[in-house]
């Protein structure tokens, strides 16, 4: 099969039999060509069920895991998405698809760069990529009416949800390094309520409300 071919049947046995239905959702993901968003070393394994390495020690979830978060924060079209971890740009291009407007905010100035590039090949005009501590969100541009977080934290960052609009929704994994749950934050006349999604193992969020820099010792 090829690329197109492959992304159709990713969509059909991944997302769509697993329950996700949202259809602007699984347009999106046979639009997006996850090959390129990866190193051409692993492209042909780019539609597996299974994460891979894009360098710098990350990685690109699992296509489900991508649409499981997207499907989450059920976007109509009409918002201003934060997304807290660009990486390869390929969840990016995704919310990209699904809303009016995405600011996204990678650790890892090479990471932010090459994402840029290849959202720019693609023509994602909606698109706005910073630098920095992700913990600390992007203020400049809140409020957000919806937050992915694509890293793990042990706690909600306090200036994420400071920058979620009300109402507004927010998911992100938390938990302890080497296993975590998927969070839905919702947020409502001023009251904010959690509900787990699913358990989940993500990358550790680095930064000033998320992990330190050196995690090796933490247990």
């Amino acid at each position: 099969m090829n690329f197109d071919e492959q992304r159709v049947q990713m969509v059909e046995q991944q997302l769509r039999a697993r329950g996700l239905r949202d259809e602007r959702m699984l347009a999106a993901f046979r639009r997006v060509p996850r090959h390129l968003f990866v190193p051409e070393m692993v492209q042909l394994q780019a539609y597996e069920d299974r994460p891979l390495p894009i360098g710098e020690g990350q990685t690109i979830s699992q296509p489900y895991m991508v649409a499981l978060m997207t499907s989450s924060l059920c976007l109509q079209g009409h918002e201003r998405v934060l997304e807290i971890g660009t990486g390869c740009g390929y969840q990016t291009a995704i919310l990209a698809e699904m809303a009016l407007e995405v600011y996204s905010v990678e650790r890892l100035a090479i990471l932010s760069g090459k994402g840029r590039e290849i959202l720019e090949r693609l023509g994602y005009l909606n698109v706005h990529l910073s630098a920095g501590d992700g913990s600390l969100g992007w203020p400049d541009h809140e409020p957000y009416d919806a937050v992915l977080v694509s890293a793990s934290t042990p706690r909600i960052p306090p200036p994420l949800l400071e920058q979620l609009a009300d109402p507004g929704r927010m998911v992100l994994p938390i938990g302890p390094r080497d296993s975590q749950t998927l969070v839905e934050v919702h947020r409502r006349n001023r009251v904010v309520r959690q509900k787990e999604i699913t358990r989940c193992v993500f990358v550790p969020l680095l930064g000033q409300y998320g992990w330190p820099e050196d995690i090796s010792n933490l247990t």
